[in-house]
């Protein structure tokens, strides 16, 4: 038996394919194996099969794992496939000895080199949920961080970029362990994650600096932790520490836009599935009974919230609507955005969460970056008035407090960045103009007056009216505190 399975559910289908392969099979699973060549079919029944055993018959599982050895002919390619099809849709339902298993058989084809072990390896960290401390969490948090440690040579050698696939995932988890001093088991889990990151930096950086402008987001959120704050101190004031040819300044990071695949190895499968279907699928005024869904079955515990700040990098910077979509009815990101920023959250995660949705703003290039991961925050900002005016003054006022504090050695790449991110959105039809900000009377006279500054000394067009041409007009405003979250 692969998973728990409630009297109302119906059997599952990649389970009912495994277990039948392995209940018509099993005389062929014991010694001594037949010595014949299977045909294709057989091939893969058999790779089926014998993945099911060793899963489910753990005391037999060295035997199977020594047959399939024998017998394959693709590099485990099959194998590794399903392995990734049961991590993808059955994680959260396995029994915990196939977890166990599962683990196992990973280390597995991690010894042998298989065919697809990165994507296996990916789709495993992708089941560690943010702001969980649940024992299976962290069980599955430390295995991974323990796989990551125990094979560092096999990676460095055959598979280098799967590493700081798992930078990514660990600094991000690190952001909620060190913030957690009250339970016992997250003590030695942390330290092995600071140990695993920390070498990573120190003696890979050139694969660290692959994740692109979003590792400098994550390492300032661990500054507060010794082992990072003299990894950071290095960064601004020691490059020669790391050893990495061509790397003379942090701005180069800067300059280097993250990949919407690091975006999604910090939300579930079943996250992601169910955020693309309420921005594909939903009509804008429909959307409520699925954002209570949603918060009930992902953020009902307080600490389970700093996932929101993941699920606005997703949005922005991985889920990007076709223009059919962006012209239809269905509910813009912008306003899941503003639901998910009224969803009573602590100080700082909310800190996170606007720095999040206008990172990109920062260090905005054209010939980088994509004008769609700029276009909720002005979208945001504009549809919120005069309804929600309090929102678009809370943003603006964030994003003039970035440009001030962020970097302040390096201010001008910051007001070029979001100089550049006005001017883009303008040029390329976001709106038309910003004279719904500029000209607002329920703004602050101060930061009408800062933006005016802004777009002044970059020479910017100001044009008297405003029309949203993307995703949604300003006449379209959401209830955001009736989107099953209170303040």
């Amino acid at each position: 038996m692969l998973i728990k399975v409630l009297l109302h559910e119906a059997e599952n289908p990649l389970e009912i394919t495994l277990r039948e392969a392995f209940c018509c099979l099993e005389p062929k699973l014991r010694p001594p194996f037949p010595l014949t060549i299977p045909t294709q079919q057989d091939y893969l029944d058999l790779n089926r099969a014998i993945l099911y055993g060793v899963l489910c018959e753990p005391h037999f599982a060295k035997v199977h794992i020594k047959h399939l050895h024998g017998v394959i002919t693709d590099g485990y390619e099959y194998f590794t496939s399903i392995l990734i099809k049961i991590v993808n849709e059955l994680y959260f339902k396995l029994v915990d000895s196939v977890k166990r298993q599962l683990i196992w058989v990973t280390h597995e084809m991690v010894n042998v080199l298989a065919v697809g072990f990165d994507d296996l390896l990916v789709a495993l960290m992708r089941q560690i949920v943010g702001g969980d401390f649940g024992e299976e969490n962290l069980w599955l948090c430390f295995e991974m961080v323990n796989l990551f440690t125990s094979k560092w040579d096999y990676f460095i050698e055959e598979e280098p970029l799967v590493l700081s696939s798992a930078l990514y995932v660990f600094l991000r988890l690190l952001a909620d362990h060190c913030r957690v001093l009250s339970i016992p088991k997250i003590e030695a889990l942390r330290q092995m994650e600071i140990d695993f990151c920390e070498r990573m930096l120190r003696e890979k950086l050139y694969l660290c600096l692959r994740i692109g402008r979003d590792l400098v987001r994550l390492l300032q959120d661990l500054v507060h932790v010794p082992e990072f704050r003299a990894i950071w101190k290095d960064l601004l004031y020691n490059l020669s520490a790391f050893r990495t040819d061509g790397f003379v300044d942090i701005s180069q990071i800067y300059s280097t836009r993250t990949s919407k695949f690091y975006f999604l190895l910090r939300i579930t499968p079943e996250m992601e599935s169910q955020m693309r279907f309420l921005m594909s699928d939903v009509n804008f005024g429909s959307q409520k009974r699925y954002q209570i869904w949603f918060a009930k079955k992902f953020l009902a515990l307080p600490e389970r919230k700093t996932v929101l700040v993941d699920i606005v990098r997703f949005i922005c910077c991985a889920h990007h609507p076709s223009n059919e979509i962006i012209h239809s009815d269905i509910i813009p990101r912008w306003a899941i955005i503003g639901w998910l920023l009224k969803c009573g959250v602590k100080n700082y995660v909310e800190a996170n969460l606007k720095l999040a949705l206008f990172y990109d703003w920062l260090f905005f290039d054209e010939n980088v970056d994509n004008v769609m991961n700029i276009e909720p925050a002005i979208l945001l900002m504009v549809n919120s008035i005069p309804k929600y005016v309090d929102v678009t003054h809370s943003l603006l006022e964030f994003l003039f407090i970035l440009l001030d504090n962020y970097d302040i050695e390096r201010k001008e790449i910051l007001l070029r960045g979001v100089s550049t991110a006005f001017c883009s959105l303008v040029r390329k039809g976001v709106v038309q103009s910003l004279d719904a900000l500029t000209s607002c009377d329920m703004l602050s006279p101060f930061l009408k007056e800062r933006l005016g500054k802004l777009l002044s000394e970059t020479q910017f067009p100001l044009v008297p009216s405003l029309f949203v041409k993307c995703e949604k007009s300003s006449s379209l405003h959401t209830d955001y505190t009736k989107a099953g979250c209170s303040n």
